[in-house]
C-alpha cells in the first residue's frame, strides 16, 4: 500500500483566507466599556459580533431560561404530549428508539427517564450499526412489538422511515416520530411527527437536536401531567450533551440549553455520567466546558455505537446503579480506544486511495470507497479528509455487493441537497446540511461519484473552495490577561455557530528559538512593543514553517488559552494559524 499523501502535497491542508471583521464603532464600545464595566477589548468583541449596545450584551452574556420558546409551538407536540399522557396514566408501554449516536442515545434515555419518572412505563431501544443500520427500520418495530408497546416514540431518527412506521401502526401501536433531520417527499404516517424542520412548522428554533425535540415533547408531557416546570431542567444535562456532541449551532435557543446543560451536567447526579467523566477526566462539580464533551464524552459514547454495543451506552446513560455505571463506563473506554486505532488506520488508507486521483483544480468534492473499512468509523474519517483538504467528502465502506457511506461537509456546501439530486443511485440515505449516510450498491458507486462530483462543482463554482479564518478582533499583546480570558468565557459555550473567539496580533516578532514539541506541536514567544506572550500552536508543525517564524514579523491569530502550574495561572494564545506580516 502507498504511503498517505504527506501534508505537503499538493491540494492537502489548503491554506485558510484570514478574513478579519470591520472594526467596531469606537462609541458602541465606550457605551459598552461604561455600562458594563469589562475588559476593553471584550467591549469590542461583543460590538464587533452584533452585541453593540448594553442591553444586548448583557442579555448575550447572562442568557436566561426563560428566553427559551414555547414547546407548544413544535406542530404535532400537543398530540404527543396528550398521548403520552394518557400511556402514562394508563400504564401502557412507551418502546423510545433512538439511534446509535449521542444525540439519539442521549435522547433516549431522556425522553425514557422522564416517563418512568412521572410515573409511567418505558422501555429504550436503538439499533445496531452493523446489523439494522441508522433509523427506525422492520427489526425496530419488531423489538417494539415483542415488549408490548402501545406507543413507539422515535427519537432523531423516523422522518424517513415510512414503510416501519406504517408496519408499526398496522400492528397496532400509536407511533410519534421525534426528528430533526432534513424530511423527504413525504412525511410518515404516524400519529404525531414532531421536527422543528418540517415546512410550516411555526416553532421559531429550526436546529434543535434530536435530544432537545424529545425535551422540549417531555416539557408538554409534564405539563398536561401538572408537574411544576422547573422540574424539566434536570434533563438539561443530557439536551446539552446531545446540541454540543451533535455540532447543533450554538446560538440562540440552543445556546441557552447548552449553556444551563453544562452547569447541570457538572452537577449530574446521574451515575452514568459521573462515571463516564470520571473515565474522562473530566471533573464533576467543576465548571464543565463545552470542549470537554465535544472531545471528551461525545467520543466515548459515540465509540458504543461505531465499533461496539450502542446499547451499552444507552444502559450507560439510564442506570441507576453505581457498579454497573463504572462497568459500563470501561466498556465504553475500551471501545473509544477500538475506534481511534481504526479511525487512524482507515483514515490513513482513505487519503493514500485519494491521492493519485484527486485534482484540487478540478475536484470540488471526493467520494472514496475501499474494502475493509469499518463502518463505524467512516463518519470521522470522512471528517478527516474534509479537513485535510477542505472538500466535501463521502466515505464508503464496501462488504460484498453493498456498501454503507458516511459524508462530512463544508460550511458553504448543502451536502444533503447534493446527495438528494443524485438519490437515484442510492438504496436509501438521510442527514443535514453539514453531514448524510447513505447505502448503496457497489456497482452504483462510479455512477454515483461521477453524478455527486458534477453536482459539487456546479454549486461550488469553478474557483477552489479554501477554508477562511474568521479573525474577531486585532489586539495588543499588552491587553491580553488572565481577566479579559476569565470575562470572555460570559460569551460561550463556544462551538458551531458561536465560535471561539480569534484575536490577532499584528507585526510580532518571535523572541528566542521556536520549538517543535513531541506532536508536532509548535512552541514560541511572541514580541512587540516591549510585551511578551507565550504561544503554542498544537499540530501545526507540518503547516507552519519554522522559516517563517524566523525571518521576520508575522501575524499570528490565536484563542486565549489558560495554564496552571503549581496553582498558578496565566493566559497564553493557543495558535490557530501564521501568515507573514500583512
Amino acid at each position: 500500500m502507498s504511503p498517505a499523501p504527506s501534508a505537503a502535497d499538493s491540494g492537502f491542508h489548503p491554506r485558510p483566507v484570514w478574513e478579519l471583521r470591520p472594526p467596531p464603532d469606537p462609541y458602541a464600545v465606550r457605551e459598552l466599556q461604561r455600562s458594563l464595566r469589562l475588559p476593553t477589548p471584550l467591549c469590542r468583541l461583543l460590538a464587533v459580533r452584533g452585541r453593540d449596545t448594553p442591553g444586548a450584551a448583557k442579555s448575550f452574556l447572562r442568557p436566561l431560561l426563560e428566553a427559551l420558546h414555547d414547546p407548544a409551538g413544535l406542530r404535532d407536540a400537543g398530540t404527543a404530549a396528550r398521548r403520552l399522557a394518557r400511556a402514562v396514566k394508563r400504564r401502557e408501554m412507551v418502546v423510545v428508539h433512538g439511534d446509535y449516536d449521542v444525540d439519539g442515545i442521549g435522547g433516549a434515555a431522556l425522553l425514557t427517564a422522564w416517563i418512568r419518572e412521572l410515573g409511567g412505563r418505558a422501555e429504550a431501544i436503538v439499533p445496531d450499526r452493523l446489523e439494522h443500520g441508522y433509523d427506525l427500520s422492520r427489526a425496530g418495530v419488531r423489538r417494539a412489538v415483542d415488549q408490548g408497546a402501545s406507543v413507539l416514540v422515535t427519537v432523531d431518527c423516523g422522518i424517513v422511515a415510512l414503510e416501519p412506521v406504517r408496519l408499526a401502526s398496522e400492528a397496532g401501536m400509536d407511533v410519534i416520530v421525534t426528528d430533526h433531520h432534513a424530511p423527504g417527499p413525504g412525511l410518515p404516517g404516524a400519529l404525531a411527527v414532531v421536527n422543528p424542520r418540517l415546512p410550516g412548522c411555526p416553532y421559531p428554533n429550526a436546529d434543535l437536536c434530536g435530544a432537545g425535540v424529545a425535551f422540549k415533547v417531555g416539557q408538554l408531557l409534564a405539563r398536561n401531567l401538572g408537574r411544576p416546570a422547573d422540574e424539566s431542567w434536570e434533563y438539561l444535562d443530557l439536551v446539552a450533551l446531545a446540541t454540543i456532541a451533535d455540532q447543533m449551532p450554538l446560538r440562540g435557543e440552543n445556546r441557552i440549553l447548552a449553556r444551563y446543560g453544562l452547569r447541570a451536567l457538572a452537577r449530574t447526579r446521574r451515575p452514568g455520567l459521573v462515571a463516564l467523566m470520571e473515565s474522562a477526566k473530566v471533573k464533576p462539580g467543576n465548571d464543565v466546558e463545552a470542549g470537554a464533551v465535544a472531545f471528551g464524552l461525545g467520543p466515548r459514547i459515540n465509540a458504543a455505537g461505531r465499533v461496539g454495543d450502542a446499547e451499552a451506552a444507552l444502559r450507560l446513560l439510564l442506570t441507576t446503579d453505581v457498579d454497573e455505571a463504572r462497568r459500563l463506563a470501561g466498556v465504553l473506554e475500551r471501545n473509544n480506544s477500538e475506534r481511534r486505532d481504526l479511525e487512524k488506520r482507515t483514515t490513513d488508507e482513505a487519503l493514500a486511495a485519494l491521492g493519485p486521483a484527486y485534482d484540487p483544480s478540478r475536484d470540488r468534492a471526493v467520494v472514496i470507497a475501499g474494502d475493509g473499512w469499518h463502518p463505524g468509523v467512516i463518519g470521522i474519517v470522512a471528517s478527516r479528509v474534509v479537513e485535510r483538504i477542505h472538500r466535501p467528502a463521502i466515505v464508503i465502506a464496501l462488504d460484498g455487493e453493498a456498501g454503507r457511506g458516511s459524508g462530512r461537509s463544508i460550511p458553504s456546501f448543502d451536502l444533503h441537497g447534493a446527495i438528494s439530486a443524485c438519490a437515484g443511485h442510492l438504496a436509501r440515505f438521510g442527514g443535514h446540511h453539514q453531514a448524510a449516510g447513505l447505502d448503496i450498491r457497489r456497482d452504483r458507486v462510479d455512477a454515483f461519484r461521477e453524478a455527486f462530483l458534477a453536482v459539487a462543482r456546479d454549486r461550488l463554482g469553478s474557483a477552489e473552495p479554501r477554508p477562511a479564518l474568521d479573525v474577531d478582533l486585532e489586539i495588543g499583546l499588552d491587553e491580553v490577561t488572565l481577566d479579559l480570558s476569565r470575562y470572555t468565557r460570559y460569551a460561550g459555550p463556544y462551538g458551531r455557530g458561536n465560535p471561539e473567539p480569534v484575536f490577532m496580533a499584528r507585526g510580532v516578532r518571535i523572541a528566542g528559538t521556536p520549538r517543535v514539541l513531541n506532536g508536532g506541536h509548535l512552541k514560541f514567544l511572541m514580541e512587540h512593543g516591549g510585551n511578551r506572550l507565550g504561544a503554542i500552536g498544537f499540530r501545526l508543525a507540518d503547516r507552519v514553517p519554522l522559516e517563517m517564524l524566523r525571518s521576520g514579523p508575522v501575524d499570528v491569530a490565536f484563542n486565549l488559552l489558560e495554564n496552571t502550574f503549581r496553582n498558578y495561572t496565566t493566559v497564553e494564545a493557543k495558535v490557530v494559524d501564521v501568515r507573514p506580516r500583512g
